[in-house]
């Protein structure tokens, strides 16, 4: 049985059962050891490590070498007595882990411990900047001498940690690399990418909702993309989310706005459906919402592709609408990246193209909303039920109940969205180096090719683009039927003198 330190110790000691897993937990053994694996540290320490077997001693060393983390620390406050704390600090008014541990505690709960405030000392962080995502301009809390870097707010704070992936992300820089694909294939061409891209990455984000069939939707969706994305300094209140939503939607969706009922993301099954995850009250989405807007305003300057991260798997989690939050938290990427200068326009990364690409990155886009949605889902797989039908304040008939809103806000309000920023990361870096790049590549063969036809066979542009097309479609071959489109190609020397120049051109690339 593991002689378990730190939170692992505590959550033991309190009976806390948190519903993200530590990402660091620790142990006693009989050597010094750290292992790596599935995004977890476990670290083994020997006994002479061993911190007293009380409050202080556990929760100094899990703030010492462990993090903060959010989850857990919201849940053991709600469940000790302040005294206990209050007792820390009147013995140690001067110690850093006691005074972060007392301002967390009033931060998380909004109660006031019975504590004077401390006098002297210096300020100390309350997260390490070294070691995850902080706010970009910290405060000073004087009454514990902490400096409140917390990105977020009490009412919503999402948590990464600077792994080496994320530290990647960190130091992608979009900018430059697509001035290499300037270089590489010349400013117009790039352009003229641009917006085909945009049409794409709209078709691929209703192809993620298996809904890539309708055209109309498709084109009005990449047209919010392009006249919106970067357009606004708080995308996330309400009234912008509304008007954005409802250009997505257009003007004949049965529901707008912030919902105010209950909602679940499943599929049908043989009696009930199949639940994969619970979003959070409508009465608490709101607050949360805010608390998104708010990390946004307070982690303006750092990493891009971190922020976008966050602000768009915490969108998906917080789901505050009744239609359309998929859509939204992709739009919200690239309106991050725009916003934040780290793509400029006209240009939308077509990231839903590349996790759509494959069987395998479309698995890996649901594995990464597993990460927290499995875990939930897990703890709370009981206390979900389909009871009498009722009708939300939005007039949206439902018949789901859960009875574990309260507890499940502890997780809800503090996300560890670690390893959805990794994946982000990988997938702009795919989406610009490779899904970009071929996209590109493809405009300029069929620029090398329209002109090698038209050496052949004179037209308008639309014509000839047309003709490459069919006969790429048809294996290098003209069919009957664009032989009846275009007459001219009934002459079978000039067809063929056609087929050879499309495929010269191709066979080249």
């Amino acid at each position: 049985m593991a002689d378990w330190i730190g939170y692992r110790w505590l959550a033991g000691t309190y009976g806390i059962e948190p519903v993200q897993p530590f990402r660091i937990d620790s142990q006693i053994g009989r050597s010094r050891s750290t292992v790596r694996e599935h995004g977890l540290t476990h670290q083994q320490y020997v006994a002479a490590a061993r911190p007293d077997d009380t409050l202080p001693g556990h929760l100094t060393f899990a703030l010492r070498h462990e993090g903060v983390h959010l989850e857990f620390l919201s849940r053991l406050f709600a469940a000790i007595e302040p005294a206990e704390l209050e007792t820390w600090i009147a013995e140690e008014p001067t110690g850093q882990y006691a005074r972060r541990a007392c301002f967390l505690y009033e931060w998380l709960t909004t109660r006031e411990l019975h504590f004077p405030g401390v006098t002297a000392g210096n300020y100390v962080n309350a997260l390490d900047p070294e070691a995850c995502l902080t706010a970009s301009a910290p405060v000073n809390n004087p009454r514990w001498r902490v400096r409140d870097n917390l990105p977020g707010v009490r009412d919503y704070c999402p948590m990464i940690s600077r792994t080496p992936p994320v530290r990647a992300a960190e130091s992608y820089d979009c900018g430059r690399e697509l001035l290499r694909l300037e270089q590489d294939f010349g400013i117009d061409l790039l352009m003229r990418s641009a917006v085909w891209l945009t049409v794409k990455e709209s078709r691929a984000s209703f192809a993620i909702e298996h809904e890539e069939q309708h055209t109309d939707r498709v084109q009005r969706f990449a047209a919010v993309m392009e006249r919106r994305c970067g357009t606004w300094a708080a995308p996330l209140l309400p009234e912008h989310l509304t008007e954005l939503q409802t250009e997505i939607l257009g003007p004949r969706a049965t529901r707008y706005g912030i919902r105010q009922s209950p909602v679940f993301v499943g599929e049908d099954g043989f009696h009930t459906p199949v639940i994969h995850y619970i979003a959070p009250h409508w009465h608490e989405t709101p607050a949360m919402l805010a608390g998104l807007q708010a990390f946004d305003d307070k982690t303006r300057g750092m990493a891009p592709i971190v922020r976008a991260a966050a602000i768009s798997f915490g969108f998906v989690y917080i789901h505050p609408l009744a239609d359309g939050n998929g859509r939204l938290s992709r739009f919200l990427v690239n309106d991050v990246l725009r916003r934040d200068g780290a793509v400029p326009a006209p240009f939308i990364l077509p990231l839903s193209a590349t996790i759509m690409a494959t069987a395998h990155t479309r698995r890996g886009y649901d594995q990464v909303l597993e990460v927290f949605s499995k875990p939930l889902l897990a703890k709370y797989g009981a206390a979900y039920r389909f009871g009498p039908r009722q009708v939300g304040a939005d007039g949206v008939a439902y018949n789901f109940e859960f009875e574990a809103y309260a507890d499940a806000n502890h997780a809800w309000r503090y996300p560890d969205l670690t390893a959805h920023t990794e994946y982000l990361g990988d997938v702009i870096q795919a989406t610009i180096g490779h899904e970009m790049r071929a996209e590109a590549g493809l405009l300029r063969t069929l620029r090398t090719a329209r002109e090698a036809v038209k050496n052949v066979l004179d037209g308008p542009d639309r014509d000839i683009d047309r003709i490459i097309r069919a006969v790429r479609e048809h294996g290098g071959r003209i069919s009957g039927k664009l032989r009846r489109e275009f007459p001219v190609l009934a002459d079978s020397e000039l067809a063929a003198a056609v087929v050879q120049a499309i495929n010269d051109v191709f066979t080249a690339e």
